[in-house]
């Protein structure tokens, strides 16, 4: 129990801006830290649904209230995802070998394509969730979950591009098969929770998120030789956006 509270401190630590208690990155409280990586996203999936209930009668569908939607996963995690976003954003524009594009990824400076990516990413992020109601806003709540559970279950089952670096570190360090088992167990969750609450919606939502799932696979393979920590966080902010246009893109088109 005592390593299970450890991960956790160090998962919260990592992945998200909640001061946590100081925890020694050892190989022991590093064993189930992936396992907790989703209850980051349950926070701001909390976080999300806490600011709908507060102001969405008042505000919903306001620039004030979309604006204040699409940051708060930024203010819970720092934008750590956003980061592999934009640093894979460069290496993808760069048209340059397996290794020079690793290369890319590790290099801390900001390229035209990275703040072109980043620009349009979040014009399209608040295009969307500017259609959202309080429905559609509950659904993709669960969606941060989902998202950080198939980044987890990547981290635990898909080829690492190198040895080095944050996500070899966690993948190396997680006891893989038992990892596994609590991802499945997440997503079958979730998966349950979406289709109780809207089965049409739940749907659309889970099959996007799986789209993008393989996707990452193929393209990380194909042009990086495997999964980096760049690359998960790529996966995880074009997966949320992904269901996001799924779910509020199928409401456009019924209603």
């Amino acid at each position: 129990m005592k390593n299970i509270g450890r991960s956790l401190c160090v998962a919260f630590s990592m992945y998200s801006k909640i001061p946590m208690p100081q925890v020694e990155w050892t190989k022991e409280s590093m064993q189930y830290c992936i396992c907790f990586f989703p209850a980051v996203g349950a926070v701001i999936g909390a976080a999300t649904l806490l600011w709908n209930m507060l102001v969405g009668a008042k505000l919903s569908g306001s620039l004030l209230f979309t604006a204040v939607l699409i940051l708060i996963p930024v203010l819970i995690t720092g934008g750590i995802h956003l980061d592999g976003l934009l640093d894979t954003a460069d290496a993808l524009s760069s048209y340059k070998t397996k290794e020079e594009k690793l290369e890319i990824l590790k290099d801390s400076h900001a390229g035209a394509f990275a703040i072109i990516i980043g620009i349009c990413w979040f014009v399209l992020d608040f295009g969307i969730y500017s259609e959202a109601d309080a429905h559609t806003i509950g659904l993709l709540a669960i969606g941060f979950v989902i998202s950080r559970t198939l980044s987890g279950l990547s981290l635990v089952s898909f080829r690492m591009a190198k040895n080095t670096g944050l996500a070899a570190t966690f993948s190396d360090m997680a006891l893989k098969s038992r990892v596994r088992i609590v991802m499945i167990c997440y997503l079958i969750v979730c998966a349950g929770l979406l289709l109780y609450l809207d089965p049409l919606y739940g749907t659309a939502e889970l099959i996007g998120a799986l789209l993008v799932f393989f996707w990452y696979r193929h393209l990380s393979y194909e042009k990086f030789g495997g999964i980096t920590g760049d690359l998960a966080g790529f996966f995880l902010q074009n997966c949320e956006l992904f269901m996001a246009v799924c779910v509020i893109g199928l409401r456009i088109v019924l209603r």
